[in-house]
């Protein structure tokens, strides 16, 4: 069977699109560990199944990692689905996307053939805990746990120079989190900048992330540590934060690379 999808990435957080009409009678699960496969497959971080017609949006989204998980949302993701739906021509100035984590609203800031920057309504970060002494093998450690659609846990760093990947992963399955959670760690370089390192449920360590950075820029807040605007330093490049009200907004790039079919 034939899959066609397109690929495209928000600051090096990859994925692959197909519309939903033509994923009929597939096991999406098993599909999305077979087409993100980095061998095997396509290679991405996660594979998306773009709907039309999602009442009141220009389209709706479901998004499967790379291990076949569903998560409620991915930031980038979506800012590629917005992408996705402008190139179709389903989507202009203004896109509103259903997620799992409810709709999404982004307006695009720029286009320059396949280069898009969007400003997306993240929604407000629920923090669940500013300071919590997470048990781990080698010890306690600080974190914050919060949400920001889904749930995530920010650990601030004086420098990323030990095993933050190792870590990373024991926090992800930590039996706090019952239903796993993404990490962050991050790092305070004036009030108005922070730089992150991720490590994604699901998928592992990414170059970037939409909802880390800002689960990352919203503890780094609730400890005092920086105030809007917030520049996000991430290993693909820099994203912008900034609050309004209880809002926040995240500006990141989005880029179509290939079409194609996958052979499943």
């Amino acid at each position: 069977m034939k899959v066609p999808f397109t690929k495209a990435h928000g600051a090096k957080n990859d994925f692959l699109l197909s519309w939903a009409a033509e994923t009929g009678g597939l096991d999406l699960s098993a599909t999305a560990i077979a087409i993100c496969d980095r061998h095997t497959g396509v290679g991405a971080d996660g594979w998306l199944i773009v709907g039309t017609g999602a009442a009141g949006c220009n389209g709706s989204i479901r998004l499967f990692n790379m291990d076949g998980t569903e998560p409620e949302i991915s930031g980038n993701g979506t800012r590629c689905a917005a992408a996705f739906l402008v190139d179709a021509g389903l989507a202009e100035n203004d896109v509103c996307i259903l997620t799992g984590a409810g709709p999404k609203c982004l307006r695009l800031m720029e286009h320059a053939g396949h280069h898009y920057l969007f400003e997306m309504n993240m929604g407000s970060a629920i923090v669940e805990h500013v300071r919590y002494s997470l048990p781990l093998r080698d010890g306690r450690r600080d974190v914050t746990i919060l949400n920001v659609g889904n749930p995530q846990c920010a650990a601030f760093v004086e420098h990323f120079d030990f095993d933050w990947r190792t870590i990373g992963a024991e926090i992800e399955g930590h039996p706090y989190f019952r239903k796993r959670t993404n990490v962050s760690f991050f790092r305070v370089m004036d009030e108005h900048t922070i730089d992150v390192r991720f490590f994604e449920r699901g998928v592992g360590e990414t170059m970037s992330s939409g909802t880390g950075s800002t689960g990352a820029a919203a503890a780094a807040v609730a400890r005092g540590l920086v105030k809007s605007p917030i520049r996000i330093m991430t290993p693909a490049g820099a994203m912008d934060l900034r609050s309004e009200g209880e809002n926040l907004f995240l500006t990141g790039p989005a880029e179509i690379v290939v079409k194609g079919e996958f052979f499943l």
